[in-house]
């Protein structure tokens, strides 16, 4: 009989944009023992020997159902809708047991439905959210299954925190300056102090799975259901719908443990076609007015630089570096701005990575670093008769590594020329390092950490202070190191990108140079372009006869003399 149950019995969330008064829950609870079994086996017997006239078993029968009534019970249980218990009916009957409004009311409830006759229930019934019912109560009679796990620390911790709607307590305007911690919390004051952002409702349907004529005794009541739902349209359920699973396992306590069959089927009616369209409508005049609200925020001026200035962002990222000796690397980076650029005034250019380890991917040692940045420069050309090209920011970088006393070496020194095209960019830069030559210094570098440095870091490129014609490196030795991975994204703003007549004119300016493609671009465009039309014509020029060439070669030295 143990086949086809369900052991799942953990909890379901669930979301929902209409209002969980509308939710409805299937619960139907049903003995198995060995008589009910029997019962049924031999009432299903019955039921096909009856055709034949075999035999007639009406009193059997009769006292079948008589059982199935009280070992069988469906009950469909709506979001806070109250059930009372055998043991609640005995309770509030008497008038004299009631103290508080809510118990009042039940007793009033009680006494209409009593003289009605027309109480739905016998086992199912339910704890509504303003119902006196704990979390220890909840803990201690909860759903059994043999397979029951033991409960983590955690778990019995916050079982003792009461999950209910949040208490709007005073806040004390003058706290003491010398009690802003408690260092030794008690455990009332952890109950007290646990506060719950979001208000949550919770509501408990129950089984009284006692005998027959024993209904009503607390120590019979076991949780069938719990249902919390706060204001967000978040809905938990524990343990969830069976949807065609098999039952639920309950198993209860005392001499005869007797097991119980559980199935829980959401009963939720469907919204109508004309409700459900007058909803979406809702909806829709509800979105089309925040969006109005929030474009009222904004407002519709797109905020433009001033004319004749560029705005330049990045936004980009360290995604990795890879080749290098040793491990435990970061990235120090710093961004150089040329002549005629700025940037946002106390906005730091430069930055340093977290100290990443590396780790083996296809047989190279990678320190993934995922380390973002983002610069906003901003590039004005005073001088527009100047036809020189621009120059475009540089970010420079040094790797470096940490040993075990906390030294670092420099691993290797390298630069990423901002892109000149707006749009996304990949690019992997390769770095080098200054290397002195001997044993000592290699030593020196293993223990000690020393090791030889740029004073000027823009020495791996053009220094910014270099005012020659050529910049000689002959005699200094270095060596080919790692490389690292950089991810960058490039927005180029301009008032001349959106003026269709500037767009058709002749690029004078240093804007129409740097907008959409630069003129380094342009160049290189070009140059392709002629070296591209030059090997046509060579092409076309060896497919013709060698004769015919020659005479037009013959042709263009007589026309020449």
């Amino acid at each position: 009989m143990a086949d086809g149950w369900c052991t799942d019995t953990g909890e379901s969330v669930y979301r929902s944009r209409d209002a969980v008064k509308n939710l409805r829950i299937r619960v139907r609870i049903q003995r198995v023992t060995s008589t009910a079994a029997l019962s049924q086996h031999l009432h299903q017997q019955v039921l096909s020997q009856q055709e034949r006239g075999v035999i007639e078993l009406d009193t059997f029968s009769s006292q079948t159902r008589a059982a199935s009534t009280t070992d069988e019970e469906e009950l469909v249980v709506g979001w806070q809708e109250k059930f009372f218990s055998q043991y609640e009916v005995d309770l509030y009957q008497t008038e004299s047991n009631c103290q508080t409004p809510l118990e009042r009311q039940y007793h009033t409830d009680i006494i209409a439905m009593e003289r009605s006759k027309r109480r739905q229930n016998q086992r199912i019934f339910s704890y509504t959210d303003f119902d006196r019912f704990s979390k220890w109560e909840e803990q201690a009679q909860s759903l059994l299954i043999p397979a029951q796990s033991t409960p983590t620390f955690l778990a019995e911790r916050m079982a003792n925190v009461r999950h209910r709607r949040q208490e709007r307590r005073p806040v004390e305007s003058n706290v003491p300056k010398s009690r802003l911690i408690t260092w030794e919390p008690s455990e009332e004051f952890i109950k007290n102090s646990h506060i719950i952002n979001t208000p949550v409702q919770t509501m408990y349907i129950m089984g009284d799975l006692g005998p027959s004529g024993k209904l009503g005794l607390k120590e019979n009541e076991n949780v069938l259901c719990t249902i919390k739902a706060d204001g967000n349209g978040v809905i938990t359920i524990k343990p969830d719908f069976n949807n065609n699973r098999g039952a639920y396992r309950l198993e209860t306590q005392g001499e005869k443990r007797e097991v119980w069959r559980l199935y829980l089927e959401n009963a939720s009616s469907d919204i109508h076609a004309e409700e459900k369209e007058r909803e979406q409508r809702m909806y829709r005049d509800l979105y089309t007015r925040h969006k109005d609200y929030l474009n009222s925020l904004v407002g519709q001026d797109f905020e433009m630089p001033p004319p004749g200035i560029l705005r330049l962002i990045v936004n980009g990222e360290i995604v990795s570096a890879q080749g290098y000796e040793y491990d435990n690397l970061y990235v120090n980076f710093f961004l150089d701005l040329p002549n005629n650029w700025s940037s946002v005034p106390f906005h730091s250019l430069s930055g340093v990575t977290q100290t990443c380890r590396t780790r083996s991917v296809e047989k190279e040692d990678v320190a993934f670093f995922s380390y973002p940045f983002s610069f906003e420069t901003f590039f004005h050309k005073e001088d527009e008769s100047d036809g020189s090209l621009p120059q475009w920011p540089v970010l420079y970088f040094k790797v470096l590594s940490l040993d075990f006393w906390q030294r670092y070496r420099t691993e290797g020194y390298g630069f990423l020329v901002i892109p000149s095209t707006p749009g996304h960019h990949q690019v992997t830069c390769h770095t080098w390092r200054p290397l002195q030559s001997g044993t000592v210094a290699e030593l020196r570098r293993f223990f000690i950490g020393g090791a030889p440095e740029l004073e000027d870091i823009s020495y791996v490129r053009v220094p910014g202070t270099f005012k020659g014609e050529r910049l000689s490196r002959l005699g200094f030795r270095t060596q080919t190191t790692g490389s690292v991975t950089f991810t960058v994204n490039c927005i180029q703003h301009a008032r001349a990108f959106i003026d269709a007549s500037t767009l058709k004119k002749r690029r004078q300016t240093v804007l129409d140079q740097l907008g959409g493609h630069s003129q380094q671009g342009s160049v290189h465009n070009v140059l392709e372009a002629f070296q591209r039309a030059r090997k046509r014509m060579q092409e076309a020029r060896e497919t013709l006869p060698r004769d015919l060439i020659n005479t037009s070669a013959q042709l263009n030295s007589e026309s020449s003399a």
